[in-house]
């Protein structure tokens, strides 16, 4: 059975692997270019953590395709989609790797949500948080309506306050069944130095809970060839801070730090980076 498609916003076709998760993630991905984040034609794009590929097919719609682009996907369902969706972007544009990024190359076991793959993550002692976040997430999406909200948040609203309690606990324990696959990992400077990379004009990373592992993965003397960075991180152990301090140490002097509203009282928050 082959891949299907489905139409974006803006009338173009994608590949698709979970039908629900195209409108949410393809309107979130567009909040990583703001507060001074900026791509050109011709530029470097590493996405990292790119699922599907929803943002760097975005990105490369607003470059007129004109955008070179390393995109990263470990878990092999998702990378098969990432795959065709490649295919998408004139040749050789789009480079993707069916692996993650991480401190050093080794083999790691992640949770897969198949019914809901944007959360696989390589940590899988985050099932309680994650959960609780969801929940968060869908009781700001109720309280907050807007004419581009998912299907099931407007089927929520039409039942009484004492059901939705039920139908939201009904519906996590369908989304966060899990399987474990085992992925492959690499360190971003690995990356660099196989194919030659001089210069990384926006290095996005939304990892589901491995961001520092990314940069910790890179290597003092690639550092410089970075000029912007945005990240989704998510604040255990003070991460926020941690990431922030790393980052004006390797010279980004400009740093913003804010929460998207659909995750108010999370503990999800972006990272926006300019040398």
């Amino acid at each position: 059975m082959g891949i299907p498609t489905m139409a974006l916003p803006n009338g173009k076709r994608v590949y698709y692997l979970r039908k629900q998760e195209v409108p949410v993630v393809y309107g979130q991905v567009q909040q990583y270019v703001r507060n001074g984040i900026e791509l050109h034609p011709s530029d470097m794009l590493f996405d990292v953590g790119a699922n599907i590929g929803l943002f760097s097919l975005w990105a490369a719609e607003q470059c007129q395709n004109d955008l070179q682009i390393y995109a990263f996907e470990p878990i092999p369902e998702v990378f098969q989609v990432l795959k065709r969706n490649a295919q998408l972007l004139p040749q050789n544009r789009m480079k993707v790797f069916e692996c993650g990024l991480a401190q050093a190359s080794k083999s790691v076991v992640f949770d897969y949500y198949p019914n809901l793959t944007i959360l696989s993550t390589a940590y899988s002692d985050s099932w309680e948080q994650t959960r609780s976040t969801i929940r968060q997430t869908i009781a700001t999406s109720l309280a907050n309506p807007s004419d581009d909200e998912p299907a099931d948040i407007t089927l929520l609203r039409r039942f009484p306050s004492f059901l939705r309690s039920l139908l939201v606990n009904f519906k996590l324990n369908q989304l966060l069944r899990v399987k474990s696959v085992r992925c492959q990992m690499r360190s971003l400077s690995d990356i660099i130095r196989d194919h030659d990379v001089q210069q990384i004009d926006l290095l996005k990373i939304d990892v589901e809970g491995s961001e520092l592992d990314v940069l910790l993965g890179i290597e003092l003397q690639d550092w410089h060839k970075i000029q912007q960075i945005v990240v989704e991180i998510h604040n255990r152990a003070q991460r926020v801070d941690q990431i922030a301090t790393l980052l004006k140490q390797q010279g980004f002097s400009k740093i913003t730090i804010e929460q998207e509203p659909m995750f108010q009282n999370t503990e999800v928050f972006n990272l926006y980076a300019i040398r």
